[in-house]
């Protein structure tokens, strides 16, 4: 922590549920682990607790985390949500003896030993988000002893360029470098990326409540925010210096920026300090890719301009009306035509790009309306159930109820 706070202010943060440890802020911590319940974790694993682990857990048994983690996993490039820290006396997502228990009964599902025999842990469960991502320490003696790693489950279909198949990778050879992990890739406290949903957010609303319901000090909570702050990733500075493309973690952040903010200038000064754009951006995306489905139409046009491959899939998932000059450059650059893609097109208020899609596959097909008539009739489905559900207040949709009866008009005007 290098003196940033005294003695007594880390007293005070204590007091409301906020501990520093590795120079990562954990916020809504609960009592340190008690030597009963290390003995019942370490009863469970092949080998000892880790040193960084049970130093975290003599500060705080559970607890919250509100950073960036960006992991290579499976070729895709994954942000891992790691924002619980399990402990004792939770149920459900955050109760560590739940999960030592689940891994112990899938260890044993796993060998066909039978649902008695209760094996022991070579990696430890410690934290994670739900039961989608999770993180473990090496427990078995060795090499790999102490190092982190995070699993997350794949989701066959239903999130975007998410992974299809569930993934594990190293993501430190200890806890202290996992937490040197955690990042912040946009400034909190920045109006443009603040939202109910971005990192920092967690962090600041609890901070605003203990100020507000119990008295933190608000000198204190502002020096914890400039804390926090130093975890700030700033690629800015690189690219002015010229080392930007040799500080991969700041390269990917910017190049995300730039796909996010569709900054088409950005992406050219980018390109001109050397990065490249040709492996995954979220998920397996490339930038094209992400580009497309996010409407950021000219940073997709920038990309594709300074030499970024088109994925055959560029095409399938459009968001917005893409103009006719960006299809072209697309299907140019190795984009698949296909009937969902002309569907997308048309559902998005883009006909003339959906009649150029439908030009370049009739070239490689003979069922043009055939195709279409089924990959329109799906999407209509899609939307028109999604509408439904909207007006039942059942489903919130980032269309709300005027776009998504739009799409479904455009659909049913269009002809071939």
């Amino acid at each position: 922590m290098d003196d940033f706070f005294s003695p007594e202010e880390l007293v005070q943060l204590r007091q409301h549920g906020v501990v520093i440890f590795a120079g990562r802020v954990i916020f809504d911590a609960r009592a340190p682990i008690t030597p009963e319940q290390l003995a019942a974790v370490e009863a469970a694993c092949i080998g000892p607790v880790p040193p960084p682990l049970l130093a975290l857990w003599r500060e705080t048994s559970g607890g919250a985390l509100d950073y960036d983690l960006a992991v290579a996993m499976n070729g895709s490039e994954e942000s891992v949500h790691f924002s619980e820290l399990f402990g004792h006396g939770d149920e459900g997502f955050h109760d560590l003896p739940g999960w030592i228990a689940h891994e112990r009964a899938r260890a044993a599902e796993r060998s066909g030993a039978g649902p008695t025999w209760q094996p022991q842990l070579a990696a430890l469960p410690f934290g994670g988000f739900e039961d989608s991502d999770r993180l473990y320490a090496i427990t078995e003696p060795g090499a790999q002893f102490g190092h982190v790693l995070a699993w997350r489950r794949g989701q066959p279909g239903a999130w975007l360029h998410a992974m299809a198949e569930d993934g594990l990778a190293t993501i430190a050879t200890d806890l202290n470098g996992a937490f040197a992990a955690l990042h912040l890739s946009e400034d909190p406290l920045d109006d443009a990326s603040a939202g109910e949903y971005a990192t920092g957010q967690a962090l600041l609303d609890y901070l605003d409540e203990r100020h507000g319901d119990h008295g933190l000090d608000l000198d204190l909570s502002d020096k914890l925010v400039a804390f926090y702050r130093r975890a700030l990733v700033d690629w800015r500075a690189p690219l002015a210096q010229g080392s930007l493309a040799q500080a991969p973690l700041a390269a990917q952040i910017a190049r995300r920026h730039a796909v996010a903010t569709d900054d088409a200038a950005l992406i050219d000064e980018l390109a001109a300090a050397g990065l490249r754009f040709d492996a995954p951006l979220h998920g397996h995306a490339l930038p094209v890719e992400l580009a497309v489905a996010h409407g950021a139409h000219a940073a997709a046009a920038a990309l594709v301009g300074v030499g970024a491959p088109v994925g055959a899939a560029a095409l399938d998932d459009i968001e917005g009306p893409i103009s006719p000059e960006l299809t072209r450059q697309l299907l140019a650059g190795g984009a698949r035509p296909s009937a969902h893609a002309i569907a997308q097109c048309v559902a998005c208020g883009a006909p003339d790009a959906g009649r150029l899609i439908a030009q370049a596959y009739a070239k490689e097909h003979d069922d043009l309306p055939e195709a279409f008539e089924a990959a329109r009739d799906t999407l209509l489905t899609e939307l028109e159930g999604a509408l439904a559900e909207v007006r039942e207040g059942a489903l919130v949709h980032h269309l709300g109820a005027e776009g998504l009866a739009e799409r479904i008009e455009h659909l049913r005007s269009f002809q071939l």
